[in-house]
C-alpha cells in the first residue's frame, strides 16, 4: 500500500468511484477484462486451458463420471449376491469388483469431487478472479484423469486390484498370490494422492491469500472456514499413506521386508498407516458436505446461520479427533486394552462436535422462515440418514461389539450410511443449488424431488438389512454364502433397495441431459445473500466485475448497493490496463490488500508435466526402470520450465492503484506472498510423510526387544554425522545467501550458492555412504531395510535441495532475480529448513539410536 493512502478502514474505502459514472468507461474496462479472460478455442487449446472455472468443471464431471462407474459395479455385486451360492461372478472377478469399487469412491470420486467444487465455488465465494495458482489445478486435474483411468481401466484386462481397498499385507505384498493389480492399485493412487495434495495446496493459499478487502477471517463463509479445514486435514491424512506406499511397493519390487514377520516386519504397520489415513478420509469427505449444508440452510431459512463461532470451532474439533481414531479400525486386532479405550473414548468424543454442527443447522431452520426447495430435501433427508449411520458408528466405537460385529455386513451398513448421508446426498443437493450458478439454469425441482424419495427408500432398503445380515454372521468381501445361513431375503432386499437407489441417480442424469433445453434461471435465483450469487446467467470467466469491499457475512443481504456497486466497478480492480489475469492478494488475518498477483495464462506445461510424472507411476507398475528414469527426468524438466517460465515474474512496474486511493505492489516474496505460502504447505506435506517413514522406524524397535539387531551392522556414528554436519553447512549458505542478497551483494550470494550446491551434493553422498560401507543387506531384515528407507529419503530430498539451489542461481544469473525481487531464494530458503529437519532426524535416529538402544554400535 503506498504511503498516501488513508490509514482508516472507514477513510480507505468510503470514496465512491466517480470514474465508474461514465458508461464508455465501463464498457472499455469490461472489453479489456473479455479479451483478458477470454477461454481458448479448438479442442487442443482446450488442453491448455488453467481458468479455475472450466478446469473444476472438467473436474467434477470427471468425479461424478468415476463414481457412475463404481456404482455399476456395486450393482454387479449386489445382483451377485441377490440370492444364495450365485455363480453370476467368480471369487476372482467379485474380489477385483469390491476392490475397484472401494478404491474408486474413496479415492477417485469422495475427494477429487469435493476438490473440483472448491475449484469452482471459492473463486467466487471469496469474490476473486481466480485461485492464485490455476496451472497446479490444472496439473492436478490431468494428474486425476491420467491415474484414475489407468486405475479402473486394469479391470477390463482383467488386472484390477483384488485385495480391498485397503490392500492388508502380507496377501497383497507376496507376488505371487496377488499379481499386478496391487502394483497397479498402489502406484496409480500414489499419482492420484500428488494432485489432492496439489489440491489442498491451491485451495489453502486460496482461503488464506485471495478473499476480496475486508473479508477477515471472522467474516469468511463458512464453505470456506470448512474448505481450509479439510485442506489442511489432507495435507496430515494423505501422506502417510504416501509413506505406506512407498513401503509396500519397496517390498513387492525390490523384497526389502518391511510386513514379512519371518524377517522382522510386521503387517500391522501397514494398517496403522493406512488408517491414519482412512479414518480421517472419512471426515474429508463429509466436511465439505457440511459445507454445503452452511451455504444452503440460510439461503432457505432467511436468515444468518446461528452459532458461526461454535460451528467453525466444530470443524476444526471434528478434524483435531479425527487423527486420533485410526486405531477404531484396528479393535481386533490384539492391541493392549489401555490403547483400546483410550481409541474408543476417542471415537465416542467425535459425535460431540459433529452434533454441535447438526443442530447449529436444524436451530437456524427453526428460528427463520423455511422455503423448501429442492436442495433443502436433500439437505434434510442426508441429515436423518447421516445420524443412523452416527448412532451405528457410536456403537462400533465400544470395543467388545465391535468385536463382534467386525468384518460383517453391520460395518458395510455403517459406513454405507455414513457415506450416503454425510457424503452422497449432501453433493446432489448442492447440485440443485448451485446448477444455477455454473450453468446459468436451474434442474427440475419435480424430477429432483422425486429421485430424491426414489434414492432415500433405494438407500434404507439396501443398507437397513445389511446391519441385520450382519448381526446374522454374513462376513463381508464373500462372493456368496449358503442358503443354510438364513439370510438370502435380507440380501435380495439390499439388492433390491440398490438397484432402487441406482434408478433415483439416473433420474439425476436425465435431468442434467435435459437441463441444456431449459430457458435461462433469474440471477441469483435462491435469494442468497453470499458473493459467489453476484455471478449472472450470461457470466464471463472473470467472475465478480469488481472485487468488492465486505463488511458482513452475507454481503448481498446486509450491505445497501452492493450487487449495483460491483457490477458497475466501483470496488477494486475493475479493469486489465496491462491485458493480465489479475486477482488481489490480501493479508491473511484481516484482509487487507498487499498485492496485485499475476495469475498464470492458458499452458500446456501442466498437461505435459502430468502426463511425465504419470508415466514414472505406470512404467514403474510394468517394471520398465530405466523408461520410468526418462519419465523422470522428462518431469524434472517439465517442472523446471514451469517454473522459469510462469513464476516470481519481474512486472514492468513496481506497484498499480486498485481504487479508492490504494496502490499495491505487484510483486511480493516471503512470507506475505502466495508463492512463499505454496512451498511452506507444500513442505508440510512432504514432512508428515516422511514421519510416516520414522514412526516405521521407532514401530519396529517397538515391537522388537532387539532392535536393532545385535548381530546385524549399522552404519556407525561418521558417516551420519558427517552427512548432518554437510546439511547445516548447506543450510546456513543458502540462507546467508538469502541476507546478503537481499542487502544487494548479489556476487557474494551467487558465490554462497556455489557453496550451498557442492556441501548439498556432499550431504547426499554422506547419507548413503553410512549403509553402503556397512554392507547393510536390506532384503536380509527389516533393520538394514528402514535404515537404507530413511538414508535414501533424505539424500533424494538433498538432491532435491541442490537442484533448487541450482535453479536459484541460474535465475540470478539470467537477470530474473534481484534484491528487490529475490522469491526464488526466499521460497528455497524455506525448503532448505525442512531438509534440515529431515537430516536431523534421520541421521540422530539411524546414527545414534543404535547406541542409545544397547544395538550393535554399542
Amino acid at each position: 500500500m503506498s504511503a498516501s493512502a488513508p490509514s482508516s478502514p472507514d477513510a480507505l474505502y468510503a470514496q465512491d468511484r466517480t470514474d465508474q459514472n461514465d458508461p464508455a468507461i465501463r464498457a472499455a474496462q469490461e472489453e479489456r477484462l473479455r479479451a483478458v479472460w477470454k477461454p481458448p478455442s479448438g479442442l487442443f487449446l482446450r488442453w491448455t486451458d488453467v481458468n479455475n472455472n472450466r478446469v473444476g468443471v472438467w473436474y467434477t464431471l470427471t468425479a461424478f463420471g468415476f463414481m457412475l462407474f463404481a456404482g455399476i459395479l456395486a450393482l454387479i455385486m449386489r445382483a451377485q449376491l441377490a440370492v444364495p451360492d450365485n455363480d453370476l461372478v467368480s471369487a476372482n472377478t467379485f474380489n477385483q469388483l469390491f476392490t475397484l469399487h472401494g478404491s474408486t469412491m474413496m479415492f477417485l470420486f469422495a475427494v477429487p469431487m469435493f476438490e473440483a467444487v472448491s475449484i469452482i465455488l471459492l473463486p467466487q465465494l471469496l469474490g476473486a478472479r481466480d485461485l492464485p495458482f490455476p496451472r497446479l489445478s490444472a496439473f492436478g486435474y490431468w494428474s486425476f484423469l491420467i491415474g484414475g483411468v489407468f486405475v479402473t481401466g486394469s479391470i477390463f484386462f482383467d488386472a484390477a486390484p483384488d485385495g480391498g481397498w485397503f490392500m492388508y499385507p502380507p496377501l497383497t505384498t507376496r507376488t505371487d498370490l496377488s499379481g499386478l493389480g496391487a502394483d497397479i492399485w498402489m502406484l496409480g493412487l500414489s499419482f492420484i494422492e500428488v494432485s489432492s495434495v496439489a489440491a489442498a495446496v491451491e485451495l489453502i493459499v486460496g482461503v488464506l491469500k485471495c478473499r476480496p478487502p475486508g473479508m477477515r477471517l471472522n467474516l469468511m463463509p463458512l464453505y470456506a472456514w470448512y474448505i481450509l479445514v479439510v485442506a489442511v486435514m489432507i495435507l496430515f491424512a494423505f501422506p502417510p499413506l504416501i509413506a505406506g506406499d512407498v513401503l509396500f511397493e519397496m517390498e513387492r519390487l525390490l523384497g526389502w521386508p518391511f510386513f514379512d514377520a519371518a524377517k522382522g516386519g510386521d503387517p500391522l504397520l501397514w494398517q496403522h498407516l493406512f488408517w491414519i489415513f482412512g479414518h480421517p478420509e472419512v471426515y474429508i469427505v463429509f466436511l465439505p458436505s457440511i459445507a454445503l449444508f452452511a451455504m444452503l440452510i440460510p439461503t432457505f431459512a432467511q436468515r444468518h446461520l446461528l452459532g458461526y463461532p461454535w460451528i467453525v470451532l466444530a470443524a476444526v474439533g471434528t478434524a483435531f479427533l479425527s487423527f486420533g481414531l485410526w486405531v477404531h479400525h484396528m479393535f481386533a486386532t490384539g492391541l493392549p486394552k489401555i490403547s483400546l479405550a483410550f481409541f474408543s473414548a476417542a471415537s465416542e468424543a467425535v459425535a460431540i462436535p459433529t452434533g454441535v454442527q447438526i443442530f447449529a443447522f436444524i436451530a437456524t431452520l427453526w428460528a427463520g422462515k423455511v422455503k423448501w426447495a429442492t436442495p433443502l430435501l436433500y439437505a434434510v433427508g442426508s441429515l436423518a440418514i447421516f445420524t443412523i449411520g452416527g448412532l451405528t458408528g457410536v456403537m462400533v466405537a465400544v470395543a467388545p461389539f465391535d468385536w463382534q460385529a467386525h468384518d460383517t455386513y453391520f460395518i458395510v451398513a455403517h459406513l454405507h450410511y455414513v457415506l450416503i448421508g454425510g457424503t452422497l446426498l449432501p453433493l446432489f443437493g448442492g447440485l440443485y443449488y448451485y446448477w444455477p450458478l455454473v450453468t446459468g439454469k436451474k434442474l427440475s425441482d419435480r424430477i429432483g424431488r422425486s429421485a430424491f424419495w426414489v434414492m432415500f427408500v433405494g438407500a434404507n432398503l439396501a443398507f437397513f438389512p445389511m446391519h441385520l445380515s450382519g448381526l446374522e454372521g454374513m462376513p463381508r468381501r464373500v462372493f456368496t454364502y449358503p442358503a443354510e445361513l438364513g439370510i438370502g431375503g435380507l440380501n435380495l432386499a439390499s439388492t433390491l433397495g440398490a438397484f432402487l437407489f441406482a434408478a433415483g441417480v439416473l433420474m439425476i442424469c436425465i435431468d442434467l441431459c435435459l437441463s441444456p433445453t431449459r430457458p435461462k434461471a433469474a440471477r441469483n435465483p435462491w435469494h442468497a445473500g453470499t458473493l459467489e450469487w453476484l455471478a449472472m446467467p450470461e457470466d464471463e470467466d472473470w467472475g465478480v466485475r469488481s472485487v468488492p469491499l465486505i463488511e458482513s457475512r452475507y454481503p448481498i443481504w446486509d450491505q445497501p448497493g452492493f450487487v449495483q456497486k460491483v457490477d458497475e466497478g466501483r470496488y477494486f480492480l475493475p479493469d486489465a490496463e496491462e491485458m493480465r489475469r489479475e486477482t488481489i492478494i490480501t493479508s491473511v488475518i484481516d484482509a487487507r490488500p498487499i498485492q496485485v498477483a499475476r495469475l498464470g495464462t492458458p499452458s500446456v506445461i501442466p498437461m505435459i508435466t502430468a502426463v511425465a510424472l504419470g508415466s514414472v507411476f505406470i512404467l514403474t507398475t510394468y517394471h520398465l526402470y530405466w523408461w520410468a528414469l526418462a519419465g523422470a527426468i522428462a518431469t524434472l524438466a517439465c517442472v523446471l520450465t514451469w517454473l522459469w517460465t510462469g513464476t516470481a515474474e519481474i512486472p514492468e512496474k513496481p506497484e498499480k492503484p486498485i481504487g479508492h486511493g490504494i496502490t499495491v505492489p505487484l510483486y511480493l516474496s516471503g512470507p506475505s506472498a502466495s508463492g512463499w505460502w505454496a512451498m511452506f504447505i507444500t513442505m508440510m506435506a512432504d514432512a508428515t510423510a516422511f514421519s510416516g517413514l520414522v514412526f516405521g522406524y521407532y514401530f519396529f524397535w517397538t515391537i522388537h526387544p532387539d532392535f536393532p539387531p545385535a548381530d546385524m551392522p549399522d552404519p556407525g556414528v561418521f558417516w551420519p554425522m558427517a552427512a548432518l554436519g554437510l546439511t547445516v553447512i548447506g543450510w546456513a549458505a543458502t540462507v546467508a545467501a538469502r541476507e546478503i542478497h537481499a542487502r544487494g551483494q548479489v556476487s557474494a550470494a551467487r558465490a554462497l550458492l556455489v557453496l550451498a550446491i557442492a556441501v548439498t551434493l556432499a550431504s547426499l553422498a554422506a547419507g548413503l555412504a553410512g549403509p553402503w560401507a556397512a554392507g547393510m543387506q536390506p532384503k536380509t531384515h527389516v533393520y538394514p531395510a528402514i535404515v537404507w528407507t530413511l538414508a535414501i529419503w533424505t539424500s533424494a530430498h538433498a538432491g532435491i535441495g541442490a537442484i533448487c539451489q541450482s535453479y536459484t542461481l541460474a535465475r540470478s544469473l539470467g537477470g530474473k532475480m534481484t534484491p528487490a525481487y529475490d522469491a526464488d531464494v526466499r521460497n528455497i530458503s524455506v525448503y532448505m529448513h525442512f531438509l534440515l529437519f529431515t537430516a536431523i532426524v534421520t541421521y540422530l535416529t539411524i546414527g545414534l539410536f543404535p547406541l542409545a538402544s544397547g544395538g550393535a554400535a554399542a
